[in-house]
């Protein structure tokens, strides 16, 4: 991680530390987990919250393509560096919850969706909201891949059985800033 990401992390947190989730932007070690689960067949990928494109970078040596990226960021101060670092990707200015509102795909082609937002300090209704605008765009089997820095998954259990998903710790870290888990979230399979 380089003073470059830092820097502007850092005073994005110090102006808004409840929209920038984590004090620095995550360490190698969660960005691998964030995408072992994810190669270049599972693009298209949504990435909700790049920031300095961290699991971005991962996604690519994981072998998606640029131009299979669509990185949607609401803090317009990471939206030129976003630009700029990845130009074959899709870069859009929104806020994640308003995922149903857009038309992104025709369909349900994404493969994944990697999502560095902060869920714990949202309120429950906007998170529901980026689950479903999320899980809309999702083919099956296709999954949603979460960190937190809690200690359990950051989406309540009332909000996963009403949209019909599950959620699996695929893994924790203490090598980040703070220590962070990812979380599986995917489709309950039909009965």
């Amino acid at each position: 991680m380089s003073t470059a990401d830092i820097l502007p992390f850092f005073r994005a947190w110090i102006r808004n530390p409840l929209q920038v989730a984590a004090v620095a932007p995550s360490g190698s070690a969660v960005s691998s987990l964030m995408v072992q689960g994810i190669t270049s067949k599972s693009g298209p990928v949504i990435e909700l919250g790049p920031g300095t494109g961290v699991f971005t970078r991962a996604l690519l040596k994981r072998g998606v393509r640029q131009q299979d990226l669509t990185l949607v960021e609401y803090g317009s101060e990471f939206i030129p560096l976003l630009q700029q670092r990845f130009p074959g990707a899709r870069v859009l200015w929104m806020d994640a919850a308003w995922l149903h509102r857009e038309k992104l795909f025709e369909g349900a082609p994404v493969g994944a969706v990697v999502s560095g937002l902060g869920l714990l300090t949202m309120p429950q209704e906007k998170v529901a909201a980026i689950l479903r605008g999320a899980f809309f765009y999702l083919r099956p089997g296709g999954a949603f891949y979460q960190i937190t820095y809690g200690p359990h998954c950051p989406v309540p259990d009332a909000i996963l059985d009403r949209l019909g998903l599950q959620a699996a710790c695929i893994g924790k870290t203490f090598r980040n800033l703070p220590p962070a888990s990812v979380y599986r979230i995917s489709r309950c399979p039909l009965r």
